[in-house]
């Protein structure tokens, strides 16, 4: 078992990301540091964008996520509706 992560910056604007992301990956660690947000998980990492829709409350594009992306580690997987990083998948 290998680990994935992302990591955000730490503000207004990634809170209900960092939120819709906890709640779609239950196995994710989340750290929270002074400038930035950093989540591990086992493997695989899924971020969908209706989940951020409903935390945001409003429509969200995915690419918005590149805004306040710090870095990230796997293998990228995305289209319009979700963003999934994997190892040895």
């Amino acid at each position: 078992m290998s680990t994935v992560f992302i990591a955000l910056q730490a503000n207004e604007d990634t809170r209900p990301i960092i939120d819709a992301i906890a709640l779609d990956n239950p196995a994710a660690v989340i750290n929270r540091q002074p400038a930035m947000v950093k989540i591990d998980a086992p493997d695989h990492l899924v971020i969908r964008r209706e989940t951020i829709e409903d935390q945001l409350g409003r429509a969200y594009d995915l690419q918005e996520l590149q805004i306040n992306l710090i870095t990230l580690s796997g293998n990228v997987d995305e289209d319009d509706d979700t963003l999934t990083l994997t190892w040895n998948s």
